[in-house]
């Protein structure tokens, strides 16, 4: 119950957000996805995102918002149960991209947070800038990429901390299937000398009415130095509904 009303909670206040910005230029979506069993096993897995981009005429700002929690009803040797969070992160960025005079060239600076209490690494930054252009412009095709350095610190699961420099590298590609179905894969590589952290989203759309959507995706998560009980590599495949406005 406390699930849905936080769901509900974060809705309404991403549509009277929209209402205020709206003719600045705004484009938002919020993602909300969420999994419940009973029965010899119990347990509530939700994911969720807000994702907003402002279009001036020189500059193009993003903000992105996630967060994926999981709890399990665990029984105990006395044959009580409680329940037990197995899952908790939130993820936070920022990117201003500055317009160059040649289309779809730009300058960015973008600031990442994630808070990952059950991860590898419990907190992770990443400040970067750096060049981003277009290499396929096609009707019903697009491939962007970006490049630049930049500089990230994170708190390993056993409390040490690593920062350092590092050289990101990223790309999206879209494909417009049809009218009512599209096709997106992201592509992230931050290589520094503590860490490479590569992270990738696989996801297809496919569109229920004017503001609704469907969405399923595959992410995947990889770091090349993690403690030594976890694991370098995570995944999550998520079926959500998506409202855009």
């Amino acid at each position: 119950m406390k699930y849905s009303m936080t769901a509900a909670a974060m809705l309404l206040v991403v549509a009277g957000f929209h209402g205020q910005a709206e003719e600045l230029g705004w484009t938002s979506s919020a993602e909300l996805g969420a999994i419940t069993t009973s029965g010899n096993t119990e347990g509530t897995s939700i994911t969720g995102r807000l994702n907003s981009l402002q279009r001036l005429e020189r500059f193009d700002n993003e903000y992105l918002f996630s967060a994926f929690f999981k709890e399990d009803k665990r029984r105990l040797a006395d044959g009580s149960s409680e329940r037990e969070r197995t899952a908790e992160r939130f993820s936070a960025s920022v990117k201003s991209a500055f317009k160059l005079e040649t289309e779809h060239d730009t300058l960015f600076a973008l600031a990442r947070h994630t808070d990952d209490k059950f991860g590898a690494y419990r907190k992770y930054s990443t400040l970067a800038v750096g060049y981003g252009t277009r290499l396929l412009d096609l009707v019903d095709h697009s491939l962007n990429v970006e490049i630049g350095p930049g500089y990230s610190r994170g708190k390993t699961a056993l409390g040490e901390t690593e920062s350092g420099l590092l050289a990101r590298a990223g790309a999206i590609y879209r494909w417009q299937i049809s009218e009512n179905a599209k096709f997106r894969q992201d592509l992230t590589v931050e290589y520094g000398d503590d860490n490479t952290r590569t992270s990738a989203e696989t996801s297809l759309t496919a569109r229920i009415n004017g503001r609704m959507q469907m969405k399923a995706a595959f992410t995947v998560q990889n770091d090349t130095d993690v403690p030594v009980d976890k694991k370098r590599t995570d995944t999550q495949t998520s079926l959500t509904l998506v409202y855009s406005f």
